[in-house]
């Protein structure tokens, strides 16, 4: 064991942030993007979510509850501010999920369209993080042998 220096990588700092993608998922699974910060300082680990989607929350080829916020976590200069809005999409089309982030406030997108905004959002660098999930104790029997994917064509960002 040896100290490794501090390697960040790309930790955007406000700015616009896209990402183009498609997702399969079924009532067991879900697909995510968010930005969280780095706990440089304890305080400093609030969670910017651009688009989290739960299968049981999708309506195949009709809808899906698009979460996006902000969770606060331990940091006490920002509100928790979060929640699932449904649109007409299908996720298994790729669409574009996006936030306009300044200090001020983080404005959410989907496919261009406004959907939502939060005040006092974060400032400082943050990680991004795109994941998906799969919850076997979630299991319908009939999605047995699922398997949950995010295909994801580009994420960008662009500084202010």
């Amino acid at each position: 064991r040896e100290e490794q220096e501090t390697f960040w990588g790309w930790t955007p700092r406000l700015g616009y942030l896209e990402m183009r993608a498609r997702g399969v998922v079924t009532p067991r699974s879900m697909v995510a993007w968010w930005m969280v910060g780095l706990e440089d300082s304890p305080d400093r680990c609030a969670e910017i979510c651009v688009a989290e989607i739960f299968g049981d929350a999708v309506e195949p080829g009709e809808s899906a509850a698009v979460g996006m916020g902000l969770h606060r976590f331990r940091d006490p200069r920002v509100a928790e501010d979060f929640e699932a809005v449904r649109r007409p999409i299908d996720i298994a089309d790729f669409h574009t999920y996006a936030v306009d982030w300044t200090a001020e406030r983080v404005d959410f997108f989907v496919d261009g369209e406004p959907v939502r905004s939060c005040a006092n959002p974060p400032a400082y660098p943050m990680q991004m993080m795109v994941a998906v999930f799969d919850f076997p104790d979630r299991s319908t029997g009939e999605d047995a042998d699922a398997v949950p994917e995010l295909v994801v064509e580009y994420l960008r960002g662009y500084e202010r």
